[in-house]
């Protein structure tokens, strides 16, 4: 059977398809798209980016400072001129809860970028290499995951002199386990892939196959575990200055703050409350946030 020439023709000319495109998304993109679908995360993210902005703008909007005293307008309850009223040295509790924030906030950031420089390498060389390497280095982890924080900060207490910087080293020293042990299991799922064995194939070395495949591949994890470990950092750091093991005076963190609205709670609660919403609103932004990216970066979940 013979065909004629004027049989075919391009397909583009025929059907409702005609001059349709294909477009296609990234994981990132498609992840991002996800993301702003979920009202809860994107309120969060709106939180975080609205305290950040005020935390770092706001004193300099002002010509109070978080020591200033006037022992003439003590324990003033909130006003136009005091937002947030004054403490019982008279000091402007509005400035010292945007102080307290940048404290706060920049040992959340510290934890994380803890997280992410020490979790992940030691994380990342011990599920690669596996064997006894792997054992040694997460018996390590095994041992100091087993010590609590606050002893860190007593011993540093005793050691050094009281301040932000023992909090950061305290950090320094725990925060990162959580971490290193999500990429670790996240590189013992990966490395039997094909595209591992596919690099090895063509001569890639171990460090270029861990910090160029693998760990690229497990930021949906990282990224997660550093935004929900912000939040606990910044507990935990309440928590020591609300027990007198954090920041030293005059230095006005949040939980500095709760620790002093604490004594004063029944004749003037305001003192108390505002910390301690900054405190709440703050973490639930963040695990609002958290919950958001690891739904929107799990691929299980796609759509």
């Amino acid at each position: 059977m013979q065909l004629k020439s004027d049989s075919f023709c391009p397909l583009q000319q025929h059907g409702p398809a005609a001059g349709a495109t294909l477009t296609t998304t990234s994981y990132h993109q498609d992840a991002w798209r996800r993301l702003k679908k979920n009202k809860l995360a994107m309120l969060g993210l709106y939180i975080i980016l609205f305290i950040v902005l005020i935390a770092v703008i706001g004193p300099w909007l002002s010509s109070l400072s978080y020591s200033d005293q006037n022992l003439n307008a003590t324990n003033r309850p909130p006003s136009a001129e005091h937002l947030f009223g004054t403490d019982n040295l008279g000091r402007d509790l509005f400035i010292r809860v945007l102080y307290g924030a940048r404290i706060s906030l920049s040992i959340g950031i510290v934890a994380s970028l803890i997280n992410l420089t020490i979790g992940v390498v030691y994380g990342g060389i011990a599920g690669y290499f596996g064997g006894r390497v792997d054992r040694v280095m997460m018996n390590i982890v095994d041992i100091l995951y087993g010590i609590p924080v606050l002893l860190y900060v007593i011993l540093l207490m005793v050691l050094l002199t009281p301040g932000l910087t023992n909090i950061f080293i305290a950090l320094g020293i725990s925060y990162w386990l959580g971490m290193a042990r999500i990429v670790r299991g996240q590189i013992l799922s990966l490395k039997e892939q094909e595209y591992v064995l596919a690099a090895r194939t063509i001569g890639a070395s171990k460090w270029r196959i861990l910090f160029s495949h693998l760990i690229p591949n497990s930021l949906g994890p990282i990224i997660i575990t550093m935004t929900l470990a912000i939040p606990e950092a910044i507990f935990t750091e309440a928590f020591l200055s609300f027990i007198g093991l954090g920041v030293a005076a005059p230095m006005a963190s949040w939980g500095v703050l709760a620790s002093e609205g604490v004594t004063s709670l029944r004749s003037y609660p305001f003192q108390l409350l505002f910390p301690a919403l900054a405190i709440s609103i703050t973490m639930l932004a963040f695990n609002f946030l958290g919950d958001g990216l690891r739904d929107a970066l799990d691929p299980r979940v796609r759509r």
